[in-house]
């Protein structure tokens, strides 16, 4: 039976970050992966492929905008297998750069096999294998929920883990949630040709993020695809290779594609934790601000505990959980200053509280805004949907910030850093931004709190009667020199 100081469970991106940590230290490191290659949800299913997917339906829809535009003509229709294979060749590039091998060369032993408490300190790989450890790691990730809806086991739907596999095009899309996953697919098929449904069961999208942010794109995608609100689906049929979605109000809506993409739960139903007498909350490993579970030797990073749902989170708790693990450390992350962006276009923006949250917890907050139109990067790439939104306390602090806007995910982040290192808004908009740039949006939003106090506070009306008088003073004295010279004058 093979012993290790570190054991990591789950070759995702938390896994991975945390046995590359640990291995680079000197410990004697283990990596079990429960799939046949590391790399985990985001490589083969989550933001790679998306991402991939989206840059694919972003040239498309550019050629096609720019054949409006510019007077040429366009002909024949996506080829989707082109598509999917434009996805495949990034997975390809990236997971050549997180390939066993690295690990290996790092010193530390990979496993493939799906992993099981045995006790406390012993895990089953498969069937065969039996190794102890004396600190355990679990980034095992999540996978799609899929509600619960009558007739739904008999339609053959997709989750994000299969809708990169399909055959062809769908002509019909419908999709269950419109959160970040669901949105960024109902477009991105939505500009390759599909007609998509949206089915949301709130009343607005993008739940999660500032209300004018999800009111704006509210009103960008309704002109792009069918929005259905207050929408829950109660039935779903398999008719002929159709699927006809029924909802709560008796609406029958027939497509050819089911997403399924209504939120995500952890994977920890193999893992037989109870058998390491680990405690369980809300259906998340229970721990603490250093990541250790209820067994103190056992921590837990990513989608298993209740984080932020997004890999550079999970990134970020990996790279801290390495220390703690190893030399007893009680480090931890501040999610306030982890930001997240919505890959549609235009790109979401998040960090910080939203207007609503500073609202109800009944802090007192200034808002500072700008709008892409005044911003003459956009205006210039006729690309000036979308606006910057900077909340602060009344000292400038910034309490949170939001923007849509087109790669706003690129030239927001300095005010993550901003946030971070207690800058005021002030110093953002000292700092000098080569023009002309996107992140004169920022700029312009910043030169608000200025404007706010140089000219609407009770500097202006200061400054008014200092120069009131200093003018007067000026006549003053030119009135005294006149007279002087005059009788200068008559005197000769």
């Amino acid at each position: 039976m093979e012993h290790y100081q570190v054991v990591v469970i789950g070759g995702g991106s938390a896994g991975m970050t945390a046995a590359a940590g640990c291995a680079s230290l000197g410990a004697k490191t283990a990596l079990i992966e429960k799939k046949s290659s590391l790399g985990g949800d985001c490589l083969y299913y989550g933001c790679v492929p998306s991402k991939a997917l989206i840059d694919a339906a972003d040239k498309v829809h550019t050629v096609k905008q720019a054949s409006a535009q510019f007077g040429y003509s366009l002909s024949g229709e996506v080829d989707f297998e082109s598509v999917k294979e434009h996805i495949k060749s990034a997975q390809d590039r990236i997971q050549k750069l997180d390939n066993t091998q690295r690990f290996i060369d790092l010193g530390a032993d990979v496993y493939f096999g799906k992993a099981s408490f045995l006790s406390p300190h012993e895990i089953q790989i498969g069937d065969h294998d039996v190794i102890t450890a004396e600190k355990i790691i679990i980034a095992t990730g999540s996978s799609p929920v899929i509600p619960a809806i009558k007739g739904i086991e008999e339609v053959p739907f997709v989750t994000n883990e299969s809708i990169f596999d399909l055959d062809a095009l769908p002509s019909e899309l419908g999709i269950i949630g419109g959160g970040t996953v669901g949105m960024e697919m109902a477009q991105a098929f939505s500009k390759l040709g599909s007609n998509v449904t949206v089915f949301e069961h709130s009343d607005q999208l993008f739940t999660k993020e500032d209300k004018d942010i999800s009111t704006f794109m509210y009103n960008v995608l309704k002109d792009e695809l069918s929005i259905r609100f207050n929408a829950k689906v109660t039935e779903a049929q398999n008719n002929n290779g159709k699927i006809i979605i029924t909802l709560d109000n008796g609406e029958s809506v027939t497509v050819d594609t089911l997403l399924i993409s209504a939120g995500r739960k952890p994977n920890l139903d193999s893992l037989q934790l109870a058998k390491a007498g680990v405690a369980m909350k809300n259906g998340f490993v229970e721990a603490d601000s250093s990541f250790r579970s209820s067994q103190p030797h056992i921590f837990a990073v990513g989608d298993v505990i209740e984080t932020l749902p997004f890999t550079h989170a999970a990134g970020e708790e990996a790279k801290t959980v390495v220390t703690n693990a190893l030399f007893g450390t009680k480090r931890s992350v501040d999610h306030h200053f982890t930001p997240w962006v919505t890959f549609t276009d235009p790109e979401l923006f998040h960090v910080g509280r939203t207007e609503q949250q500073l609202k109800e917890s009944g802090a007192s907050y200034k808002v500072f805004r700008a709008h892409l139109d005044e911003v003459d990067r956009f205006i210039t790439a006729h690309s000036s949907r979308g606006f910057v939104k900077i909340l602060t306390d009344k000292k400038g602090y910034i309490l949170g910030a939001h923007a849509a806007g087109k790669e706003a995910g690129e030239w927001m982040h300095v005010v993550v850093f901003a946030m971070k290192n207690k800058k005021k808004i002030s110093s953002l908009s000292q700092t000098v931004y080569a023009y002309p740039t996107k992140a004169g949006a920022i700029q312009k939003a910043a030169d608000l709190y200025w404007r706010e106090k140089l000219f609407e506070g009770p500097l202006p009306k200061l400054t008014k009667k200092f120069f009131d008088l200093k003018y007067t003073l000026s006549l003053m004295k030119k009135g005294a020199s006149f007279e002087y010279e005059e009788k200068l004058h008559k005197n000769h």
